[in-house]
């Protein structure tokens, strides 16, 4: 068991951490020389025995099963279960994520959309709105939000307070980045 000893702090797959679990996974299957029989260039078993290679694949391939279907909770087990090699269960998992991450990016940009300073801080908001942009920008790269678009949507949801103050600088010639318009609020 001490091979698997660095993935003691690594969280089992959840509906939540598929991000995550899987940045972790491929760098320590790829530590452990495993990556290969999962998503590289031995997938397939040897068709030459040369110096036991058969053997060694087939080890390899079990090891990295192990660690996928040891690093899921109960619930996606059966997801993985009875599939043959690692490839295909990698494959399963990130198709799973997938689906579900076209309906969890709706809801974050539903939420982003919608979202406004209502009662929370200054700090408070500008969090839960960058949180969101970095969240909808993890799920799909193409739908990342710049700063500038951020920049709008913070403006939006601002108290109405803050309309002649963000008026005043929007009338200037060079406008400050997200950071400095944080601080100015």
């Amino acid at each position: 068991m001490a091979d698997f000893q660095g993935l003691g702090n690594v969280k089992k797959l959840n509906d939540s951490n598929y991000n995550t679990w899987s940045t972790c996974m491929s760098s320590y299957l790829q530590g452990s020389d495993l990556w290969e029989v999962v998503n590289g260039d031995s997938i397939e078993e040897p068709i030459i025995d040369t110096n036991g290679a058969i053997h060694k694949w087939r080890v390899k391939v079990g090891r990295a099963m192990f660690i996928l279907k040891t690093t899921v909770e109960d619930e996606l087990l059966e997801n993985i279960r009875d599939i043959a090699t690692p490839k295909q269960a990698w494959d399963a998992l990130a198709m799973l994520f997938s689906k579900r991450n076209d309906a969890k990016l709706q809801l974050l940009e539903n939420e982003l959309f919608s979202v406004s300073q209502k009662e929370l801080s200054i700090p408070q908001y500008f969090n839960k709105v960058k949180t969101l942009c970095r969240e909808i920008g993890e799920l799909d790269q193409e739908a990342r939000i710049g700063q500038a678009r951020m920049k709008r949507i913070i403006i939006h949801g601002l108290k109405p307070k803050f309309r002649s103050y963000v008026a005043a600088i929007q009338g200037c010639p060079t406008q400050p980045t997200l950071v400095e318009f944080e601080n100015l609020c």
